[in-house]
């Protein structure tokens, strides 16, 4: 077989010891790296390996990674590194969502765009709707890392919020999550009881739910990649985004019917062919 010929090398990234409550990551990247395997050359590392090794593939894929907290100086060295070496990064680096930190929450909400309110200075906390408890989150979390809830009385007490974000805690109903390849939808799941997050089932997202999380697909400018819009429902109805995962979304694949699974990781397929031509 001619070089030209060989299937495109793929360096998959992800960190298979990772652990998260209720989900196994490992499971999902064994099924989704082995998968791709049928069109691509697919190697996997862990993300500190990731810059030394990627300037021999095609492209990278940074899937169950885990959250980039736990090692900030190796993931910024590897943007660094792959911008500098024009290396195809997928997702794309140029995301606005997660990927660049939660400070987009606060922009949106300023916006009137339907999301949590959210703010992150003290000057702002005023602006807030009225509430029992409120969340501060670290503006570079993930999987709750960090977060807790402060009473109302306590909000005074909170001093510098230059790393964190602060929301009313609301009493939603359910959790919902949209899931795309580029820009097209592929399918959701939702949490029936909002006190176990983890149990997703499948969700029938009807027309005014896409809308609704196409707006930030859209605002995002992604070409390609996965993105997973989670959202909440609020007691008046309304779906509220809770975050625009744009780096490293856990899939649930292993919940997935086994046509939409499959139709899935073939659309990914596609987008890649498509990032690399």
């Amino acid at each position: 077989m001619s070089a030209a010929a060989l299937p495109p090398r793929i360096l998959y990234v992800t960190d298979f010891a990772y652990e998260a409550k209720g989900r196994r990551y490992c499971d999902e990247d064994i099924l989704f790296s082995s998968r791709l395997r049928r069109d691509f050359t697919v190697a996997t590392c862990h993300p500190a390996a990731a810059a030394r090794l990627m300037g021999d593939f095609d492209a990278v894929v940074v899937r169950n990674s885990g959250p980039v907290l736990h090692y900030r100086e190796v993931y910024d060295a590897f943007r660094e590194r792959a911008a500098a070496d024009g290396v195809r990064v997928y997702n794309p680096l140029t995301g606005r969502g997660d990927m660049a930190g939660k400070q987009y929450l606060v922009e949106l909400s300023a916006e009137g765009l339907p999301v949590i309110p959210t703010v992150d200075t003290v000057e702002d906390l005023g602006r807030l709707p009225d509430a029992d408890e409120y969340v501060v989150k670290p503006k570079d979390g993930a999987d709750s890392i960090g977060m807790r809830f402060v009473p109302r009385e306590r909000l005074s007490d909170l001093g510098d919020l230059r790393d964190v974000l602060v929301q009313p805690r609301i009493p939603f109903r359910y959790e919902v999550s949209f899931y795309f390849v580029d820009h097209d939808f592929q399918y959701a799941l939702h949490a029936p009881d909002p006190d176990r997050r983890w149990e997703l089932v499948p969700y029938e997202a009807k027309a005014v739910d896409l809308d609704f999380a196409r707006k930030f697909i859209d605002w995002n400018t992604l070409d390609h990649g996965i993105q997973r819009v989670d959202a909440c429902r609020a007691p008046d109805g309304e779906l509220l985004l809770v975050e625009l995962e744009d780096l490293n979304p856990f899939l649930s694949l292993g919940l997935l019917d086994e046509p939409t699974r499959d139709a899935f990781i073939a659309r990914t397929a596609v987008s890649l062919r498509a990032l690399l031509s």
